[in-house]
């Protein structure tokens, strides 16, 4: 087989073979594929794209590249979640005790902040004492004793999209739904849970701007997963606003507290226990997602969702006193209060453009080496459709450094874009995705 000969086929528009596509993942990771071959393979990708049946054998190469993770020692049915990015998700930090709390096991591996996004393992981090760096044995411990785990991913997993991702994103392919889901897909697989929850968000905040395009990157990985033998449900989910009120690392764990312990922002609540009930169907702990949702906003008002949240927190080295009194966390030395500048009401938010401005402020990476300042970030006090009077304050930019202080307020206040009349109120779900097809909501 050539590698030549390949290309010519996907160039051209033909399907590719499975033997085809797995020859490509294995003697790419192997080296024996040049970048430059690589990366007229992934343009042509690009532009002719892939159907159903080859985005499912890219995928199943690309986890098949190194390690699988096998869950089969560990009681009861697990079930994964995954988000596509967001500006203030934090929600992975709440549905995962939430679930655990009630009897549905999750051993999940997750990644760190990418670009204007914030990573789940580097808000954990801001806990004093916790490591996401935990070996396989230790992690299969902890979700046996405690029900869940969040940790880094461990050891060779996937390394073909390691080497995929890094070609794509200096090639201008990266916004290819086949690439794309075989890139989230592979890994979800190879962590070995028995069935997946995605959120897939879309709007300005998100990587799928378009909810159409969303709803096609939903079923291209709920196909993937069912083609897999792994039951795969999607929520779409709207990021034309930031997620509650806490952009930044500590700042989230510190809303996620107050969350469970019943007095959270209403949309990141809400959000929460829809995620939480989509996870407990799919587990069998619920029947129906009435029921799910119910199951955990109850775990929420007894307090087991948030005990689970300190349980699994003191697994993994953390101390579990700053959830228990979250003033240790402590504040950046700067805390700047923007302000509205007229009456009326917050309108458009590009919440891609507020992630960016909490990267500035040190909240991010915007280099891979960067370190993090866990106590930097933004407090909204304001989103999208309430009302604001002039000079009120609307968003106070947390931050140790002037000179960042400098760089992300205009960034910040570039975001917001202010009206004289209520914008129309947008749901916080759009769809769900499942095999049997597309519900929309609203």
């Amino acid at each position: 087989m050539r590698m030549y000969d390949i290309i010519e086929h996907k160039r051209d528009g033909r399907a590719l073979s499975p033997e085809e596509i797995s020859y490509f993942v294995q003697a790419y990771v192997a080296g024996e594929i040049p970048d430059y071959q690589a990366s007229a393979l992934l343009m042509a990708i690009f532009l002719c794209g892939m159907d159903a049946r080859e985005t499912a054998a890219l995928t199943l190469a690309m986890e098949h590249s190194g390690d699988v993770v096998d869950l089969s020692g560990l009681e009861g049915i697990k079930v994964d979640k995954h988000s596509t990015g967001g500006v203030g998700d934090k929600t992975s930090l709440a549905v995962v005790p939430i679930v655990a709390a009630l009897g549905v096991p999750v051993a999940k591996m997750s990644g760190r902040g990418l670009g204007h996004t914030g990573g789940t393992l580097d808000k954990l981090e801001s806990i004093p004492g916790l490591t996401t760096n935990i070996d396989r044995e230790r992690f299969f411990h902890i979700v046996r004793e405690h029900g869940a785990a969040i940790i880094g991913q461990t050891g060779n997993l996937v390394p073909a999209d390691k080497l995929i991702y890094a070609l794509r994103d200096v090639t201008a392919t990266v916004d290819s739904i086949p690439l794309i889901a075989s890139s989230i897909m592979s890994k979800k697989l190879a962590a070995g849970s028995d069935r997946i929850l995605l959120d897939v968000k879309t709007g300005s905040g998100a990587f799928m701007k378009d909810l159409d395009a969303a709803i096609d990157l939903a079923r291209a990985m709920v196909s993937i997963g069912e083609e897999a033998g792994r039951e795969t449900v999607a929520l779409i989910t709207n990021m034309n606003r930031p997620l509650g009120h806490a952009i930044g690392n500590a700042l989230e764990v510190i809303e996620v507290v107050e969350t469970l312990r019943g007095h959270g922002p209403e949309d990141l609540a809400h959000e929460c226990c829809a995620l939480a009930a989509e996870m407990l169907v799919l587990g069998e702990r619920a029947s129906t997602i009435d029921e799910g949702r119910a199951l955990a906003e109850q775990a929420i008002a007894n307090g087991s969702a948030f005990r689970k949240l300190c349980e699994i927190i003191a697994a993994q080295g953390g101390d579990v006193g700053y959830l228990e009194d979250t003033s240790r966390f402590g504040r950046d030395a700067i805390a700047h209060e923007v302000e509205a500048p007229c009456d009326g009401y917050l309108g458009a938010i590009d919440t891609t453009a507020v992630g960016t401005a909490s990267v500035e402020l040190g909240a991010g990476r915007e280099k891979k080496d960067d370190p993090i300042d866990h106590l930097a970030g933004i407090t909204l006090l304001k989103n999208r459709g309430d009302a604001v009077r002039a000079g009120e304050a609307v968003a106070v930019l947390h931050t140790a450094d002037a000179e960042r202080l400098s760089r992300a307020l205009p960034t910040f206040q570039a975001a917001l874009t202010f009206q004289e009349n209520e914008p129309e109120p947008e749901p916080l779900l759009f769809a769900r995705v499942t095999a049997r097809g597309v519900e929309r909501f609203g």
